[in-house]
């Protein structure tokens, strides 16, 4: 980055705000999802940090300099809290939102998550395997990225694999997140987002996610997890002074953020750890609804 583009960068409107880093001396790193709520073992703690408010530049960030874009992409979805309606416009709107954003051949959408600050209703009769598509859940709020570099091409192929039978094959592809606020404008827990550009490629350590229906005990939980090497991991992170934090305040329906969570072309920016935050800047602000939905674009 030139001195110039440092300035610019520096001179927009920024918040002191906390992020929750994992601490160095967090040993077991477990993350226990299960309806409406989330439970992590390992040891967080909050870091006080500047976190600049891209709004005024928005132009500025690409997913190739930064690992995230800010879109306008509107929706035709009426209710998102309307699952039926969700699935049955979502997807679609997300593969051509990626395809437009990235200049990917062909894109396999995964599952759509709705998150909110406020209370979680009941969400049903438990199902038999919980596994979040569709469900509600709380933000996550701490500096992490939803996989691990070293499971994400496995990742990648086995999905091609199921999606594309008829594929040639790839040569790129990029994982990422679609993330909407649907709520009125500005939100109190809005989603914060790195600059993949001040992360270091060592950086990171895995914490594995286990989707269950229910609550383990505290002895459950840090005990032995069978198949533990082979289950779903993301990336948490301790705490970096070189890490460059961003948001973009008073979010509409009509926009999108798109963060990378990983990229096989790593001359490029790779991947974003983000979060959600507590935004003091707005005493007013609105009960935070949100849905994200993942995806994986390839490049063939």
């Amino acid at each position: 980055m030139s001195v110039l583009e440092a300035d610019i960068e520096d001179s927009v409107r920024s918040v002191e705000a906390a992020i929750n880093y994992v601490a160095p001396d967090s040993l077991i790193n477990r993350r226990f999802v299960v309806p409406g709520t989330e439970h992590n073992t390992g040891r967080f703690e909050p870091r006080r940090v500047s976190i600049r408010d891209g709004r005024t530049i928005k132009d500025r960030f690409t997913l190739d300099s930064h690992g995230f874009v800010l879109a306008d992409r509107p929706s035709a979805v009426v209710d998102f809290n309307d699952k039926a309606e969700v699935d049955r416009l979502y997807p679609d709107e997300v593969a051509e939102s990626v395809k437009a954003l990235t200049g990917a051949t062909r894109v396999a959408v995964l599952g759509w998550v709705l998150r909110t600050s406020g209370e979680i209703a009941e969400q049903g009769e438990r199902r038999r395997k919980f596994d979040m598509h569709g469900m509600t859940q709380p933000p996550a709020s701490d500096a992490h990225v939803d996989m691990t570099p070293d499971r994400a091409g496995r990742m990648a192929q086995g999905l091609y694999e199921r999606h594309f039978p008829d594929g040639k094959g790839f040569t790129r592809f990029i994982a990422s997140s679609l993330w909407r606020a649907y709520s009125d404008p500005p939100q109190d827990w809005p989603l914060a987002i790195c600059d993949g550009a001040s992360v270091r490629a060592d950086e990171g350590v895995p914490n594995t996610m286990f989707v269950m229906d229910r609550l383990p005990s505290e002895a459950e939980m840090l005990g032995e997890m069978p198949g533990e090497d082979q289950a779903l991991a993301a990336a948490i992170f301790h705490h970096s002074a070189a890490h460059r934090w961003w948001y973009f305040s008073n979010m509409t329906r009509n926009e999108v953020i798109m963060l990378k969570f990983h990229d096989s072309d790593r001359t490029r920016a790779w991947r974003t750890p983000h979060t959600a935050f507590f935004d003091p800047s707005f005493p007013d602000a609105n009960t935070r609804l949100s849905i994200e939905c993942r995806s994986v674009a390839y490049f063939e």
